[in-house]
């Protein structure tokens, strides 16, 4: 059986890892991501396009400058994507949170296998935690970067514009606005690094005592030791 040290110390990372994993899922479920203002000119009159989505859906509505309101629309994302550029990004940023959710998974389950008991192997002690919360904390960073990329560099919010309403003509200028959804993500990476932390005082601690206990041996006196 684990220390008592050992069981609050891995059972502290586990919570982290756990509320690491139900993060993802509301980053993955929630469609707050992105709010965006997307205007259009045309031959008589100015639209602006207003857009809130995520990864897998999203509502936009058109205003008039002559004051008319286009009631509220609800959309599928993949489907208002025909750039192959934006919907692979969009699909990678899926797969890469995915993964990033089976390392959480995988991080909960090593640190719940320490807390109650003391494996044989090496790598499903601590190695395996900073191994599998690594990988969570740089798959949710690469997600924070890829989307961005995406907004800016590929026009996502203008093509999602365009897909609900297909009679646009110029695009004007675009206002962004990242929404709790993608912020979040930030608290994932925090979350990370803290079991992380926990595990590392943990391994420190007891490597620091370890060699405490092999100094009076290799202090004394040689003719002692011979003894």
């Amino acid at each position: 059986m684990p220390s008592r040290k050992k069981t609050a110390m891995f059972a502290s990372a586990f919570l982290t890892c756990v509320c690491s994993f139900v993060v993802i899922c509301v980053v993955l479920a929630t469609q707050h991501w992105m709010s965006s203002e997307v205007r259009f000119s045309g031959t008589n009159s100015s639209v602006t396009v207003s857009l809130t989505y995520g990864l897998f859906s999203g509502t936009c509505e058109q205003f008039v400058d002559a004051g008319l309101q286009v009631s509220e629309r609800t959309f599928q994302v993949a489907d208002n994507l025909s750039n192959t550029k934006t919907k692979s990004t969009i699909t990678a940023i899926i797969v890469i949170l995915v993964l990033g959710l089976l390392s959480s998974l995988l991080s909960s389950g090593f640190t719940c296998t320490n807390a109650v008991s003391n494996p044989y192997q090496t790598f499903l002690g601590p190695i395996g935690v900073y191994t599998w919360n690594s990988l969570c904390g740089i798959f949710i960073l690469l997600a924070m970067i890829l989307f961005p990329v995406n907004i800016e560099g590929n026009d996502l919010s203008v093509e999602l514009a365009l897909g609900c309403f297909s009679f646009l003509q110029t695009h004007v200028k675009s206002a962004h606005t990242y929404g709790y959804s993608y912020w979040i993500m930030l608290l994932i990476i925090f979350l990370n690094v803290a079991s992380i932390v926990i595990i590392y005082f943990y391994d420190h601690a007891r490597y620091s005592k370890k060699k405490e206990q092999e100094r009076p041996i290799e202090s004394a006196p040689k003719d002692v030791i011979l003894f």
